[in-house]
């Protein structure tokens, strides 16, 4: 009778002690996802002030810009349709950032050409703001790009892989910059 407890015994204290190991690791994954998604919501904190101030620099050159209509418009509608994304998109919300940071630059290239926009103080200080932000989201980027990273090794190392994989814990996105943006910008309008 005395094997027999000990053998419970000793049965109790793996469970624990595997319990113990599930939930330690469980509760490390979480705290990788928490800090992978909270990269995220700086990034998506960061767009949208750069949204706010797109729609202040299109409302100002919109009178200058005649001919560049499709680009302001193109614009609007891509703020717009970022907006109305869930925010757990995040591939979604990525990949449209990514087209509304081209059009940016599109936009700067083309208003070079207009000399009185080079010169109005309103669009000198959005064009600041802008450049700021995204000097920002480039840091964010970066930051949300490490803690991806961190999560996504983690999620695929033994034991973490099963841990993830019974909790249902996928990997994110990296946030990846678009070849387009590696190249310089033309003037041309290319949606």
């Amino acid at each position: 009778m005395e094997t027999w407890l000990i053998i419970v015994v000793i049965l109790v204290v793996i469970l624990i002690l595997g319990i113990g190991i599930f939930i330690a690791l469980y509760n490390s994954l979480i705290a990788l996802k928490k800090n992978a998604e909270k990269a995220w919501y700086d990034i998506d904190v960061l767009l949208q002030k750069r949204h706010d101030v797109l729609a202040k620099l299109v409302e100002t050159v919109s009178s200058y810009l005649t001919y560049e209509r499709t680009i302001l418009e193109r614009l609007t509608q891509m703020r717009t349709q970022y907006m109305n994304l869930p925010s757990n998109d995040i591939q979604s919300k990525i990949n449209l950032s990514n087209q509304i940071t081209g059009a940016f630059r599109y936009l700067f290239a083309v208003m070079e050409n207009y000399p009185e926009l080079k010169s109005n103080q309103n669009v000198i200080q959005l064009q600041q703001a802008v450049m700021e932000l995204e000097s920002q989201l480039a840091d964010a980027r970066e930051f949300y790009n490490e803690a991806v990273t961190l999560l996504n090794t983690r999620i695929q190392q033994i034991p973490y892989n099963i841990v993830a994989s019974i909790a249902g814990i996928k990997p994110m996105p990296l946030y990846k910059v678009p070849e387009e943006e590696r190249q310089d910008v033309s003037t041309r309008l290319q949606f």
